[in-house]
């Protein structure tokens, strides 16, 4: 059994910021679960492309507010605390946050851990893992 808090991963090298987020890696694939497990905090009034084609992801809202804008067909859906949206075409979106929101990700395949949008919004398939 693995047990780890929110305030161990984050000293322990697991929290990863850009501009517009921060991500707190709580399972990641060294765990060997096939999945990787975030908490993740949307900054207020940020806008963050994002395509992942590489992973498909579930996010669930625990709280704050914002929307997902899916590129494709410009459709805008609120999130608010109980909502959940699951990328399950590899959807190019847009995440804006109102409020800031603290998401939970579950990510397939799992994250290394290191790993950080690219210049299109993608995670790269593999990625230096955590010390």
């Amino acid at each position: 059994m693995i047990v780890r808090t929110l305030d161990e991963a984050i000293k322990t090298g697991r929290q990863i910021k850009s501009e517009t987020w921060d991500s707190v890696r709580l399972s990641l694939k060294d765990d060997n679960m096939g999945f990787s497990f975030h908490i993740t905090t949307i900054y207020t009034g940020t806008e963050t492309p994002i395509h992942y084609q590489n992973h498909l992801e579930t996010v669930y809202c625990i709280s704050g507010e914002g929307e997902v804008e899916t590129v494709a067909d410009g459709k805008v859906y609120p999130i608010k605390p109980g909502t959940v949206y699951i990328l399950d075409k590899h959807d190019k979106h847009l995440l804006r946050a109102t409020k800031e929101m603290q998401l939970a990700c579950v990510f397939n395949p799992p994250l290394h851990g290191k790993e950080v949008h690219d210049e299109n919004g993608v995670y790269p398939l593999e990625a230096d893992p955590i010390d």
